[in-house]
Protein backbone atom coordinates (compact mmCIF):
# COMPACT_ATOMS: atom_id res chain seq x y z
CA UNK A 1 0.00 0.00 0.00
CA UNK A 2 1.33 3.33 -0.79
CA UNK A 3 2.06 5.76 1.84
CA UNK A 4 -0.22 8.23 2.93
CA UNK A 5 -0.21 12.05 1.14
CA UNK A 6 -2.39 15.06 1.44
CA UNK A 7 -4.57 14.87 -1.87
CA UNK A 8 -6.46 18.39 -2.90
CA UNK A 9 -9.26 17.92 -5.53
CA UNK A 10 -10.49 21.13 -6.73
CA UNK A 11 -13.43 21.46 -9.12
CA UNK A 12 -15.68 24.14 -10.65
CA UNK A 13 -17.75 23.77 -7.75
CA UNK A 14 -18.17 20.37 -5.62
CA UNK A 15 -22.04 20.17 -4.99
CA UNK A 16 -23.97 19.99 -8.46
CA UNK A 17 -25.87 17.08 -9.11
CA UNK A 18 -23.29 16.06 -11.90
CA UNK A 19 -21.35 13.50 -13.18
CA UNK A 20 -18.05 15.44 -12.61
CA UNK A 21 -19.45 16.17 -8.80
CA UNK A 22 -20.11 12.69 -8.21
CA UNK A 23 -16.49 11.36 -9.40
CA UNK A 24 -14.74 13.85 -7.34
CA UNK A 25 -16.71 12.76 -3.76
CA UNK A 26 -16.33 9.17 -4.98
CA UNK A 27 -12.27 9.63 -5.43
CA UNK A 28 -12.41 11.61 -2.11
CA UNK A 29 -13.64 8.98 -0.54
CA UNK A 30 -11.71 5.92 -1.76
CA UNK A 31 -8.42 8.36 -1.29
CA UNK A 32 -9.40 9.11 2.33
CA UNK A 33 -10.48 5.57 2.76
CA UNK A 34 -6.82 3.98 2.60
CA UNK A 35 -5.36 6.35 4.61
CA UNK A 36 -4.48 10.04 2.53
CA UNK A 37 -5.78 13.56 4.11
CA UNK A 38 -7.95 14.62 1.25
CA UNK A 39 -9.74 18.56 0.64
CA UNK A 40 -12.45 18.53 -1.91
CA UNK A 41 -12.36 22.32 -2.91
CA UNK A 42 -15.03 24.13 -4.61
CA UNK A 43 -14.17 27.43 -6.70
CA UNK A 44 -18.04 28.11 -5.61
CA UNK A 45 -21.31 26.55 -4.43
CA UNK A 46 -23.54 24.69 -6.52
CA UNK A 47 -27.01 26.15 -7.45
CA UNK A 48 -28.52 23.05 -6.24
CA UNK A 49 -26.32 22.10 -3.40
CA UNK A 50 -26.54 18.19 -3.21
CA UNK A 51 -24.52 16.26 -0.68
CA UNK A 52 -23.65 13.56 -3.02
CA UNK A 53 -22.84 10.81 0.19
CA UNK A 54 -20.38 12.95 1.88
CA UNK A 55 -19.18 10.91 4.79
CA UNK A 56 -16.98 13.43 7.04
CA UNK A 57 -13.87 10.80 5.77
CA UNK A 58 -12.52 14.17 3.75
CA UNK A 59 -12.72 17.90 4.04
CA UNK A 60 -14.61 20.42 2.34
CA UNK A 61 -13.66 23.55 1.23
CA UNK A 62 -15.39 26.29 -0.50
CA UNK A 63 -13.46 29.76 -1.88
CA UNK A 64 -16.42 31.75 -2.75
CA UNK A 65 -19.99 31.06 -1.74
CA UNK A 66 -21.24 32.94 -4.39
CA UNK A 67 -19.51 34.06 -7.63
CA UNK A 68 -21.89 37.05 -9.38
CA UNK A 69 -18.26 38.44 -11.33
CA UNK A 70 -18.28 37.56 -15.20
CA UNK A 71 -17.20 33.66 -15.39
CA UNK A 72 -13.52 34.21 -17.49
CA UNK A 73 -11.33 36.98 -17.51
CA UNK A 74 -11.94 39.92 -20.06
CA UNK A 75 -9.78 39.66 -22.96
CA UNK A 76 -10.86 42.80 -25.81
CA UNK A 77 -10.05 42.24 -29.11
CA UNK A 78 -10.33 45.62 -30.51
CA UNK A 79 -9.06 48.96 -29.34
CA UNK A 80 -11.79 50.70 -28.53
CA UNK A 81 -13.06 47.68 -26.43
CA UNK A 82 -10.16 48.01 -23.97
CA UNK A 83 -11.73 51.59 -23.30
CA UNK A 84 -15.15 50.21 -22.17
CA UNK A 85 -15.00 51.62 -18.42
CA UNK A 86 -17.64 49.13 -17.21
CA UNK A 87 -16.19 45.95 -19.10
CA UNK A 88 -13.02 47.20 -17.31
CA UNK A 89 -14.35 47.51 -13.44
CA UNK A 90 -16.13 44.32 -13.84
CA UNK A 91 -12.77 42.68 -14.79
CA UNK A 92 -10.55 44.69 -11.91
CA UNK A 93 -13.77 43.14 -9.56
CA UNK A 94 -13.16 39.93 -11.18
CA UNK A 95 -9.27 39.80 -10.77
CA UNK A 96 -9.74 40.70 -6.89
CA UNK A 97 -12.00 37.53 -6.04
CA UNK A 98 -10.23 35.87 -7.76
CA UNK A 99 -6.83 36.49 -5.83
CA UNK A 100 -8.85 36.51 -3.08
CA UNK A 101 -9.77 32.47 -3.50
CA UNK A 102 -6.03 32.06 -4.79
CA UNK A 103 -4.67 33.70 -1.53
CA UNK A 104 -7.02 30.23 0.46
CA UNK A 105 -6.18 27.84 -1.53
CA UNK A 106 -1.92 28.95 -1.25
CA UNK A 107 -3.12 28.66 2.48
CA UNK A 108 -4.43 25.41 1.86
CA UNK A 109 -1.51 24.23 0.17
CA UNK A 110 0.90 25.78 2.27
CA UNK A 111 -0.27 23.32 5.21
CA UNK A 112 0.26 20.16 3.31
CA UNK A 113 2.83 17.65 4.23
CA UNK A 114 5.70 17.13 1.39
CA UNK A 115 4.18 14.85 -1.48
CA UNK A 116 1.53 16.39 -1.95
CA UNK A 117 -0.66 16.65 -5.21
CA UNK A 118 -3.23 18.96 -6.36
CA UNK A 119 -6.01 17.17 -8.35
CA UNK A 120 -7.54 19.94 -10.44
CA UNK A 121 -10.76 18.59 -12.08
CA UNK A 122 -11.93 21.57 -14.46
CA UNK A 123 -10.32 24.64 -16.49
CA UNK A 124 -12.07 27.27 -14.51
CA UNK A 125 -11.02 25.87 -11.34
CA UNK A 126 -7.15 25.67 -12.84
CA UNK A 127 -6.87 29.65 -13.29
CA UNK A 128 -7.38 29.90 -9.33
CA UNK A 129 -4.80 27.17 -8.67
CA UNK A 130 -2.45 28.84 -11.07
CA UNK A 131 -2.52 31.85 -8.98
CA UNK A 132 -1.71 30.06 -5.66
CA UNK A 133 1.30 28.97 -4.89
CA UNK A 134 1.84 25.22 -5.27
CA UNK A 135 5.96 25.05 -3.95
CA UNK A 136 6.87 21.58 -3.53
CA UNK A 137 3.74 20.48 -4.57
CA UNK A 138 2.37 18.60 -7.98
CA UNK A 139 -0.71 19.57 -10.19
CA UNK A 140 -2.32 17.64 -12.16
CA UNK A 141 -5.05 18.81 -14.68
CA UNK A 142 -8.09 17.15 -15.87
CA UNK A 143 -10.43 16.91 -18.89
CA UNK A 144 -13.16 15.20 -17.76
CA UNK A 145 -14.78 15.43 -21.81
CA UNK A 146 -13.88 14.22 -25.63
CA UNK A 147 -10.45 16.14 -27.08
CA UNK A 148 -13.37 16.81 -29.69
CA UNK A 149 -15.82 18.11 -27.17
CA UNK A 150 -12.91 20.73 -26.17
CA UNK A 151 -12.15 21.41 -29.36
CA UNK A 152 -15.39 23.30 -30.37
CA UNK A 153 -15.91 25.20 -27.52
CA UNK A 154 -14.08 27.71 -25.66
CA UNK A 155 -12.60 25.61 -22.89
CA UNK A 156 -10.15 24.51 -26.00
CA UNK A 157 -7.97 27.70 -25.95
CA UNK A 158 -8.00 28.12 -22.30
CA UNK A 159 -7.05 23.99 -21.41
CA UNK A 160 -3.63 24.70 -23.87
CA UNK A 161 -2.88 27.80 -21.77
CA UNK A 162 -3.60 26.68 -18.73
CA UNK A 163 -2.62 23.01 -18.76
CA UNK A 164 0.50 23.09 -20.51
CA UNK A 165 2.41 24.11 -17.46
CA UNK A 166 0.81 21.26 -15.20
CA UNK A 167 2.54 18.46 -14.32
CA UNK A 168 0.23 16.29 -15.69
CA UNK A 169 -3.00 16.58 -18.64
CA UNK A 170 -4.69 13.88 -17.16
CA UNK A 171 -7.49 12.68 -19.59
CA UNK A 172 -11.10 9.64 -19.46
CA UNK A 173 -9.39 7.24 -22.35
CA UNK A 174 -6.20 6.39 -24.43
CA UNK A 175 -8.00 8.12 -27.86
CA UNK A 176 -7.94 11.81 -26.12
CA UNK A 177 -4.56 11.67 -24.74
CA UNK A 178 -3.77 10.69 -28.33
CA UNK A 179 -5.15 13.61 -29.65
CA UNK A 180 -4.09 15.94 -27.50
CA UNK A 181 -0.40 14.32 -28.03
CA UNK A 182 -0.71 15.16 -31.58
CA UNK A 183 -2.15 18.73 -30.55
CA UNK A 184 1.34 19.29 -28.76
CA UNK A 185 -0.14 18.39 -24.82
CA UNK A 186 3.22 16.53 -24.40
CA UNK A 187 2.23 16.15 -20.96
CA UNK A 188 -0.93 14.00 -21.21
CA UNK A 189 -1.58 10.48 -19.80
CA UNK A 190 -5.38 8.75 -19.37
CA UNK A 191 -7.07 6.92 -16.47
CA UNK A 192 -10.91 6.03 -16.79
CA UNK A 193 -13.16 7.14 -14.22
CA UNK A 194 -13.71 4.18 -11.00
CA UNK A 195 -17.34 2.37 -10.91
CA UNK A 196 -18.59 3.88 -7.55
CA UNK A 197 -21.24 2.14 -7.04
CA UNK A 198 -22.35 -1.59 -5.50
CA UNK A 199 -25.88 -2.43 -6.22
CA UNK A 200 -27.60 -3.78 -3.49
CA UNK A 201 -30.21 -5.45 -6.15
CA UNK A 202 -30.26 -6.27 -9.83
CA UNK A 203 -32.92 -5.28 -12.22
CA UNK A 204 -35.02 -8.52 -13.69
CA UNK A 205 -34.97 -7.25 -16.93
CA UNK A 206 -38.64 -8.24 -17.33
CA UNK A 207 -39.94 -4.47 -16.89
CA UNK A 208 -41.17 -2.56 -19.96
CA UNK A 209 -39.48 0.23 -19.06
CA UNK A 210 -36.09 2.11 -20.83
CA UNK A 211 -34.58 4.79 -18.15
CA UNK A 212 -32.73 7.48 -19.50
CA UNK A 213 -30.82 9.45 -16.74
CA UNK A 214 -29.09 12.94 -17.12
CA UNK A 215 -28.86 16.76 -17.32
CA UNK A 216 -32.25 18.09 -19.50
CA UNK A 217 -29.32 20.00 -21.59
CA UNK A 218 -28.54 20.29 -25.69
CA UNK A 219 -25.72 18.27 -25.72
CA UNK A 220 -27.14 15.34 -23.21
CA UNK A 221 -29.60 14.85 -26.42
CA UNK A 222 -32.92 13.96 -24.75
CA UNK A 223 -34.33 15.63 -27.64
CA UNK A 224 -32.88 12.62 -29.85
CA UNK A 225 -34.48 10.45 -27.66
CA UNK A 226 -37.78 11.01 -27.82
CA UNK A 227 -37.62 11.51 -31.52
CA UNK A 228 -36.67 8.19 -31.65
CA UNK A 229 -39.05 6.91 -29.29
CA UNK A 230 -41.79 8.49 -31.53
CA UNK A 231 -40.53 5.50 -33.74
CA UNK A 232 -40.89 3.08 -30.90
CA UNK A 233 -43.93 3.81 -28.88
CA UNK A 234 -46.16 2.98 -31.44
CA UNK A 235 -44.89 -0.33 -32.52
CA UNK A 236 -44.42 -1.00 -28.31
CA UNK A 237 -47.42 0.55 -26.75
CA UNK A 238 -47.18 -1.62 -23.59
CA UNK A 239 -43.82 0.26 -23.19
CA UNK A 240 -42.55 3.46 -21.10
CA UNK A 241 -39.77 5.98 -21.24
CA UNK A 242 -38.67 6.61 -17.50
CA UNK A 243 -36.51 10.38 -18.09
CA UNK A 244 -34.56 11.48 -14.95
CA UNK A 245 -32.68 14.81 -13.97
CA UNK A 246 -33.79 18.31 -15.00
CA UNK A 247 -32.09 21.49 -16.62
CA UNK A 248 -32.74 24.37 -18.74
CA UNK A 249 -34.17 22.27 -21.41
CA UNK A 250 -37.24 20.19 -19.01
CA UNK A 251 -39.94 23.02 -20.17
CA UNK A 252 -39.03 22.46 -24.31
CA UNK A 253 -38.83 18.74 -23.97
CA UNK A 254 -42.20 18.42 -22.12
CA UNK A 255 -44.20 20.40 -24.83
CA UNK A 256 -42.08 18.27 -27.33
CA UNK A 257 -43.13 15.18 -25.71
CA UNK A 258 -46.80 16.48 -25.89
CA UNK A 259 -47.07 17.41 -28.91
CA UNK A 260 -45.67 13.89 -30.41
CA UNK A 261 -48.66 12.34 -28.56
CA UNK A 262 -45.63 10.76 -26.44
CA UNK A 263 -47.66 11.72 -22.98
CA UNK A 264 -48.71 9.04 -22.34
CA UNK A 265 -45.39 6.45 -22.42
CA UNK A 266 -43.14 9.08 -21.80
CA UNK A 267 -42.59 10.33 -17.93
CA UNK A 268 -40.20 13.19 -16.77
CA UNK A 269 -39.35 11.97 -13.13
CA UNK A 270 -37.18 14.67 -12.31
CA UNK A 271 -33.74 14.18 -10.38
CA UNK A 272 -33.19 10.84 -8.70
CA UNK A 273 -31.10 11.10 -5.30
CA UNK A 274 -30.63 6.88 -5.15
CA UNK A 275 -29.46 6.00 -8.67
CA UNK A 276 -30.37 2.60 -7.57
CA UNK A 277 -34.35 2.85 -7.85
CA UNK A 278 -33.79 5.01 -10.84
CA UNK A 279 -31.80 1.46 -12.88
CA UNK A 280 -33.73 -2.01 -10.78
CA UNK A 281 -36.95 -0.75 -12.28
CA UNK A 282 -35.59 -0.54 -16.31
CA UNK A 283 -34.92 -3.27 -18.67
CA UNK A 284 -33.12 -0.68 -21.09
CA UNK A 285 -30.66 2.26 -20.67
CA UNK A 286 -30.23 5.41 -23.14
CA UNK A 287 -27.46 7.42 -23.65
CA UNK A 288 -28.37 9.94 -26.54
CA UNK A 289 -26.21 12.44 -25.96
CA UNK A 290 -24.15 14.79 -28.83
CA UNK A 291 -21.35 14.68 -26.31
CA UNK A 292 -19.46 12.85 -23.44
CA UNK A 293 -16.29 12.25 -21.73
CA UNK A 294 -16.84 9.11 -19.57
CA UNK A 295 -20.59 9.03 -18.71
CA UNK A 296 -20.82 8.01 -15.13
CA UNK A 297 -24.27 7.71 -15.93
CA UNK A 298 -23.20 4.84 -18.49
CA UNK A 299 -21.07 3.00 -15.75
CA UNK A 300 -23.91 2.85 -13.11
CA UNK A 301 -26.21 0.80 -16.08
CA UNK A 302 -23.51 -1.85 -16.40
CA UNK A 303 -22.81 -2.34 -12.95
CA UNK A 304 -26.53 -3.23 -12.31
CA UNK A 305 -26.47 -5.52 -15.50
CA UNK A 306 -28.75 -3.10 -18.16
CA UNK A 307 -27.95 -3.01 -21.73
CA UNK A 308 -27.15 0.01 -22.63
CA UNK A 309 -28.22 2.06 -26.50
CA UNK A 310 -25.99 4.95 -26.81
CA UNK A 311 -24.83 7.27 -29.83
CA UNK A 312 -21.30 6.46 -30.71
CA UNK A 313 -20.51 10.42 -29.77
CA UNK A 314 -16.82 9.88 -27.63
CA UNK A 315 -13.74 7.57 -27.19
CA UNK A 316 -15.10 7.24 -23.65
CA UNK A 317 -18.35 5.84 -24.82
CA UNK A 318 -16.64 3.37 -26.90
CA UNK A 319 -14.07 2.49 -23.79
CA UNK A 320 -17.17 1.30 -22.26
CA UNK A 321 -19.77 -0.15 -24.77
CA UNK A 322 -18.17 -2.98 -27.32
CA UNK A 323 -20.76 -3.09 -29.97
CA UNK A 324 -23.32 -6.48 -29.66
CA UNK A 325 -20.98 -7.68 -26.51
CA UNK A 326 -22.75 -5.35 -23.69
CA UNK A 327 -24.63 -3.13 -25.29
CA UNK A 328 -25.28 -1.66 -28.80
CA UNK A 329 -23.94 1.53 -30.36
CA UNK A 330 -25.76 3.86 -32.87
CA UNK A 331 -23.89 6.50 -35.37
CA UNK A 332 -24.03 9.73 -33.73
CA UNK A 333 -27.69 11.51 -34.22
CA UNK A 334 -28.98 8.42 -36.62
CA UNK A 335 -31.86 8.47 -34.64
CA UNK A 336 -33.50 5.94 -37.17
CA UNK A 337 -30.11 3.35 -35.53
CA UNK A 338 -30.83 4.18 -32.17
CA UNK A 339 -34.44 3.53 -32.20
CA UNK A 340 -33.78 0.28 -34.19
CA UNK A 341 -31.72 -0.72 -31.41
CA UNK A 342 -33.95 -0.07 -28.82
CA UNK A 343 -36.64 -2.27 -30.22
CA UNK A 344 -34.02 -5.07 -31.19
CA UNK A 345 -34.14 -5.10 -27.19
CA UNK A 346 -37.39 -4.40 -26.64
CA UNK A 347 -38.17 -7.49 -28.31
CA UNK A 348 -35.65 -9.89 -27.63
CA UNK A 349 -35.76 -10.82 -23.93
CA UNK A 350 -32.70 -13.02 -24.61
CA UNK A 351 -30.35 -10.27 -25.89
CA UNK A 352 -31.03 -7.79 -23.10
CA UNK A 353 -29.89 -10.78 -20.97
CA UNK A 354 -26.88 -11.54 -22.67
CA UNK A 355 -25.76 -7.79 -23.15
CA UNK A 356 -26.48 -7.17 -19.78
CA UNK A 357 -24.52 -9.94 -18.18
CA UNK A 358 -21.72 -8.71 -20.85
CA UNK A 359 -21.97 -5.41 -18.78
CA UNK A 360 -21.86 -6.66 -15.24
CA UNK A 361 -18.71 -8.48 -16.18
CA UNK A 362 -17.09 -5.52 -18.34
CA UNK A 363 -18.00 -2.97 -16.15
CA UNK A 364 -15.22 -4.74 -13.81
CA UNK A 365 -12.76 -3.44 -15.79
CA UNK A 366 -13.07 0.07 -14.10
CA UNK A 367 -12.91 -0.95 -10.53
CA UNK A 368 -11.70 1.11 -7.80
CA UNK A 369 -8.96 -0.85 -6.74
CA UNK A 370 -7.73 -1.37 -11.09
CA UNK A 371 -8.13 2.63 -10.92
CA UNK A 372 -6.44 3.44 -7.78
CA UNK A 373 -3.83 1.46 -8.62
CA UNK A 374 -3.23 3.54 -11.77
CA UNK A 375 -3.35 6.41 -9.71
CA UNK A 376 -0.92 5.16 -7.31
CA UNK A 377 1.68 4.54 -10.36
CA UNK A 378 1.26 8.67 -11.48
CA UNK A 379 1.67 9.59 -8.11
CA UNK A 380 4.71 7.73 -7.83
CA UNK A 381 6.19 9.00 -11.21
CA UNK A 382 5.30 12.52 -9.86
CA UNK A 383 6.95 12.24 -6.57
CA UNK A 384 10.32 10.76 -8.10
CA UNK A 385 10.00 13.58 -10.42
CA UNK A 386 9.50 16.51 -7.75
CA UNK A 387 12.76 14.33 -6.37
CA UNK A 388 14.52 14.81 -9.26
CA UNK A 389 13.92 18.53 -9.55
CA UNK A 390 14.79 19.27 -6.15
CA UNK A 391 18.15 21.20 -5.94
CA UNK A 392 21.20 18.57 -4.73
CA UNK A 393 23.16 19.15 -1.79
CA UNK A 394 26.33 21.48 -1.34
CA UNK A 395 29.44 19.22 -1.79
CA UNK A 396 30.76 18.34 2.03
CA UNK A 397 34.26 19.30 0.68
CA UNK A 398 35.93 20.38 -2.60
CA UNK A 399 36.52 18.05 -5.09
CA UNK A 400 33.79 15.69 -3.80
CA UNK A 401 31.09 14.06 -6.47
CA UNK A 402 27.91 16.63 -6.30
CA UNK A 403 24.71 14.24 -6.68
CA UNK A 404 22.47 15.12 -9.84
CA UNK A 405 19.37 14.32 -10.74
CA UNK A 406 18.01 10.57 -10.81
CA UNK A 407 16.98 9.49 -14.70
CA UNK A 408 13.23 9.47 -12.82
CA UNK A 409 12.46 11.11 -16.54
CA UNK A 410 13.66 7.45 -17.89
CA UNK A 411 11.18 6.00 -15.91
CA UNK A 412 8.38 7.91 -17.60
CA UNK A 413 5.56 5.98 -20.37
CA UNK A 414 6.06 7.49 -23.65
CA UNK A 415 3.08 10.58 -23.65
CA UNK A 416 -0.23 10.53 -26.06
CA UNK A 417 -0.82 6.62 -24.74
CA UNK A 418 0.33 6.18 -21.92
CA UNK A 419 -1.86 4.43 -18.98
CA UNK A 420 -1.22 4.69 -15.45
Amino acid sequence: MAAPRDVFIVCNNADDMGGLQRWAHHMARLLAGRGDRVTLVGITRGAEPYHHGRDGSYAVEVLHGEWRAPVLAWRPRKALRRLDPAARARDLWRTAAQRRGAARLSELFAAARPGAVVIVAQVWAMEWVRLADTSGLRVVGMSHESYQATRGSSRYRRVKEHYALADRMLVLTAEDADAWARDGMTNVAHIPNALHITPGVHPTLDLPVVACVGRLAYEKGVDLLLEAWERVAGRHPGWRLHVYGNGPDEPELRARADAAGLSGSVEFRGVVSDVEEALVEASVFALPSRAEGFPMSVLEAMAYGLPTVAFDCAPGVRALIEDGRDGLLAAPGDVTAFAAALGRLIEDPELRRSLGTGARASVLRFSPDAVLARWDRLFDLLHRRLAADAPAPAPARAGAPVPGRVAAREAEPALGGDSF
